[in-house]
């Protein structure tokens, strides 16, 4: 098996780090090939924000669904979807101009031009993961950067069409994180199926995570399996109503004229 394609099987998350800081030799690494990878049409539609601010991580663990190891972490680092600096490009290249003269259409970033630069951020994220991961640093998504859309606007004075899609953590991990064992993924047949979608059939959708399954496992008040614990716990849970009600209220404020 290949170097690289070990390093990517043994990645897990880590949410404990030691105190020692990242050299800057090793974050100017991690920051090119982050900068490789791959972009719609070469454009770059994202931009990242690292954080220094230990003010600014406190109140980032708070915001983040009261996570207090983020407020530890060595390296943070906020990926946006950004539309903002090629339409900032756009009015400065005089395509006003060209509007105004009927030699080209109106046109405003919308939901495609959303996804398009969140698929930009997330390959970058996960390059700078896996660059990261070679050099011995260990790393955690944080997906409840999207919470507090407007919080975290204010806070990072983001303008209109740059808005936080996930946040890294980066430090050397403990070593409890290093020997802790990875969490197990859903297998390939589960993932891939060939020409369309498939359907789990109603006895493989029921197991689908019980390899996660601890021996005696301890479901969330009230539910009586292990489907009905995640929906629960995540899907319908207090962070994903505001997850959604934040999103809701980041895409409506990406419509505005």
């Amino acid at each position: 098996m290949s170097e690289c394609i070990d390093t990517i099987l043994q990645r897990k998350s880590i949410r404990s780090y030691l105190s020692d800081p990242i050299p800057d030799t090793e974050k100017q690494q991690i920051s090119e090939a982050m900068l490789r990878a791959p972009t719609a049409g070469n454009q770059m539609l994202y931009s990242v924000i690292e954080v220094e601010s230990a003010a600014l991580k406190a109140k980032l663990a708070e915001t983040c669904d009261n996570q207090p190891f983020i407020a530890s972490a060595p390296w943070v680092l906020i990926f946006l979807a950004d539309s903002q600096r090629i339409y900032d490009f756009f009015h400065y290249s005089g395509v006003d101009t060209l509007i105004n003269s009927n030699r080209a259409p109106s046109a405003k970033p919308n939901e495609a031009d959303l996804l398009l630069a969140s698929c930009d951020a997330l390959i970058a994220a996960h390059t700078a993961v896996l660059a990261a991961e070679t050099l011995g640093i260990g790393s955690c998504y944080i997906g409840d950067i999207m919470e507090n859309y407007e919080i975290h606007r204010d806070l990072l004075k983001l303008p209109q069409y740059a808005v936080p899609i996930t946040m890294l953590c980066l430090g050397y991990p403990t070593e409890q994180q290093k020997n802790r064992p990875a969490t197990p993924r859903l297998s390939r047949d589960i993932i891939i199926s060939k020409d369309s979608y498939r359907h789990l059939q109603p006895d493989e959708a029921k197991s689908l995570y019980d390899a996660n399954l601890p021996p005696n496992p301890h479901f969330f008040e009230g539910a009586e399996n292990h489907g009905q614990h995640i929906y629960m716990r995540k899907f319908s849970s207090p962070f994903m109503r505001e997850m959604r009600r934040s999103v809701h209220v980041m895409l409506e404020n990406w419509r505005e004229d």
